[in-house]
């Protein structure tokens, strides 16, 4: 089977910004776009063409990321001056705040649920908030250098940390233990984040480095050095074979985890990429840099069918990673490396609260796709709701019983130690 993929092209470019933009997030319904940046600013840029843009003023020092809820309701912003703002993403800009660390707040994330929020921070500690009330609820603190960014699992039940003390971390959010900590980079950790399928997580390092790992198993599954500048940030395709990195080398690069090599190389920034993200539906990527910048691309990935595996994994919310998913991966992975050159066009814009944005369309060509091919996918879509579901089922019955040993085994413990304080005795 063969198909053909086009290169990502640059589609709209967003100027505002007065310091380098250090956080992007798409709203689920695809129609905004907020970014947070040192010149103590959020921004809410809105993708329809010509449309005006929001700038948010609160904080009192650099915004160093944003999050918005899964809802699309509210966007929370972490600062430098060491509070959490929960903002109403409509023009008038309302906010709550709250002092979140004795330390620059590094991260924020909101947990699937919209219930919790994680925050992460200079004061080497990594809190859990309740979103309703900002109400503190506990933190991990086994950290020893500044913590750089946390995440919750797609399930809630884990959270990710990456810190200056050179660890990843993974906690377990109701035991409130450290599960295990990732040593293997040679420079801080940037950046780290858990794969749509909640089994491994990737991270990016000041050593240029993006690896790999199985959460379960603790093993590093790739390795990727292609990059030669530290690796800022990192997102996951939502399909979930795709991953993106922006480097202060000032290019972005889209990796293929199911082939484990580099795709494409994308230009653009002038100077270094500090923060890249997918929106909730693949289609696009959005980037920012130290040029103040926010660029967003079209993914022209798989056009033919990629909706329907999009449709068909989300209803599963489990990665196949079993016989027959091969086809797909070889038709996702068939094409060879390219480079996309797309340098941006700097404009003077007014720097006003209101924002007209620079406006750049791409042209994508129509590909017709025949109907065989069309059935044929389909049905290749339909084997894989089959497989994902299983694989699903498996994994929650594998956790069940993983939990039940446990159980036993520290019974079992306590009954010895029963015994061998009555022996004593």
């Amino acid at each position: 089977m063969s198909c053909a993929l086009e290169d990502p092209t640059l589609e709209r470019n967003f100027k505002g910004h007065r310091d380098t933009i250090t956080s992007v997030d798409f709203n689920s319904n695809t129609k905004q776009i907020a970014t947070g940046s040192l010149d103590s600013c959020v921004m809410i840029w809105n993708t329809k063409p010509r449309a005006r843009s929001y700038r948010f003023v609160g904080h009192k020092d650099s915004v160093m990321c944003v999050h918005f809820s899964p809802s699309g309701q509210l966007l929370a912003s972490a600062s430098r001056d060491r509070t959490v703002r929960l903002w109403l993403p409509t023009v008038r800009g309302e906010s709550s705040v709250f002092k979140a660390h004795t330390g620059t707040v590094r991260s924020v994330n909101f947990c699937s649920d919209g219930q919790t929020l994680v925050t992460a921070s200079d004061d080497k500690t990594v809190k859990v908030w309740t979103v309703h009330r900002q109400k503190f609820l506990f933190s991990f603190n086994r950290h020893i250098n500044w913590v750089r960014c946390a995440k919750f699992s797609p399930d809630g039940r884990l959270i990710i940390s990456a810190s200056d003390d050179k660890t990843v971390k993974i906690w377990d959010k109701n035991s409130r233990e450290c599960v295990h900590s990732f040593c293997e980079h040679s420079g801080y950790v940037n950046y780290a984040d858990f794969h749509p399928s909640g089994t491994c997580i990737a991270a990016a390092g000041t050593d240029g480095t993006v690896k790999v790992w199985d959460i379960r198993t603790h093993k590093l599954l790739q390795h990727y050095q292609v990059h030669s500048g530290a690796v800022n940030c990192l997102s996951f395709h939502p399909a979930a074979n795709h991953l993106i990195t922006a480097s202060s080398d000032s290019t972005l690069k889209i990796l293929d985890l199911l082939e484990g090599r580099l795709l494409y190389t994308l230009h653009g920034h002038q100077g270094p990429a500090s923060c890249v993200a997918f929106s909730r539906t693949g289609d696009h990527f959005a980037s920012g840099g130290s040029d103040e910048q926010v660029m967003v691309w079209k993914m022209n990935f798989d056009a033919a069918g990629h909706s329907e595996v999009l449709k068909k994994q989300k209803m599963a919310d489990a990665l196949v990673q079993a016989p027959g998913v091969s086809d797909v991966s070889r038709c996702q992975s068939s094409l060879s490396t390219r480079t996309s050159h797309r340098q941006d066009t700097r404009r003077d814009s007014a720097h006003t609260e209101l924002i007209q944005t620079d406006h750049f369309e791409a042209s994508v060509s129509d590909t017709p796709i025949s109907p065989t091919l069309t059935t044929t996918l389909q049905h290749i879509v339909g084997q894989l709701d089959v497989l994902t579901q299983t694989v699903a089922i498996l994994e929650q019955r594998l956790t069940l019983t993983e939990d039940k040993l446990k159980e036993c085994v520290e019974n079992q413990h306590k009954i010895s130690l029963q015994l061998q304080t009555r022996e004593s005795v």
